[in-house]
């Protein structure tokens, strides 16, 4: 028996090692290499060769993985920026997802703005690959979506052009001067009476997951602790102006989504 225990707790943990190797090599350790001057340069520097490498891509974007990323909060939260897109009259309006994700947001997403009556929804990524993969998550709803290679900093579309605008975890993946500009960009194209809606990783409310969270940022995603402090997207979007603000948190606070209804 305590053989079997032994064999058992070493294929798990050489299993839970590897998985962190795999995850370190295709998140912060491709910053480190690109840092000393190794691999891509330019606006996408900043994005993971898991978000870029169609391989990559394919091999990670599982539900059941994407969930576990998320401590299993994936759907509550996907739920949340459902129901408030639900709230809105979409009719003949634009919607806007800036930055494509992994799991079924993409899908879900798009379904809630068709079934509320909006004409189109125009999804953008600086990855064009991240593009084609969401395409092939759509099946027929893609004829509702307008797909754009485009920067999240610099969109091409007018002011007050959408009644919603969606952006699901990627602000903890910009460099910091790129944080503000994103959400100045989002925040932009929002019509009066219209919704910003986001989901972004928060502070966690006890002291054991703060410590557990802080570990897996300084590993994994260090650009993603700013987010608790110097970054905060709430009081950057309140610092705007003209938006009124309510974050929900979940999971011991560890999550959040923020509503910003444009007055």
């Amino acid at each position: 028996m305590n053989s079997w225990m032994t064999s058992s707790f070493l294929v798990v943990f050489t299993g839970l090692v590897c998985t962190a190797l795999f995850f370190f090599t295709v998140t912060r350790g491709a910053l480190i290499a690109r840092g000393l001057g190794f691999g891509e340069r330019g606006a996408s520097e900043h994005v993971y060769p898991i978000y870029s490498d169609m391989r990559l891509i394919k091999m990670v974007d599982f539900q059941p993985i994407i969930s576990a990323i998320l401590l299993f909060q994936y759907d509550r939260l996907v739920s949340k920026i459902v129901a408030e897109l639900q709230t809105l009259n979409l009719r003949d309006r634009e919607v806007l997802i800036t930055s494509c994700a992994f799991g079924n947001v993409i899908p879900r997403v798009v379904g809630a703005a068709v079934a509320s009556g909006a004409r189109r929804v125009h999804l953008i990524d600086l990855i064009k690959n991240e593009l084609t993969h969401a395409r092939g998550k759509l099946g027929d709803l893609a004829r509702k979506v307008e797909f754009s290679e485009a920067n999240a900093t610099a969109m091409r579309h007018s002011d007050g052009s959408v009644a919603a605008n969606v952006i699901f975890f990627l602000l903890h993946e910009l460099p910091h001067d790129l944080k503000g500009e994103a959400l100045k960009e989002a925040a932009r194209t929002v019509a009066p009476g219209g919704k910003l809606l986001l989901a972004e990783f928060h502070r966690p409310d006890s002291w054991f997951l703060r410590v557990l969270s802080w570990t897996y940022f300084k590993v994994f995603e260090p650009l993603g602790l700013a987010l608790w402090d110097s970054h905060d997207p709430l009081h950057y979007i309140e610092s705007l102006g003209g938006f009124s603000c309510t974050r929900s948190t979940c999971f011991f606070g560890n999550f959040q989504v923020i509503v910003a209804t444009k007055q």
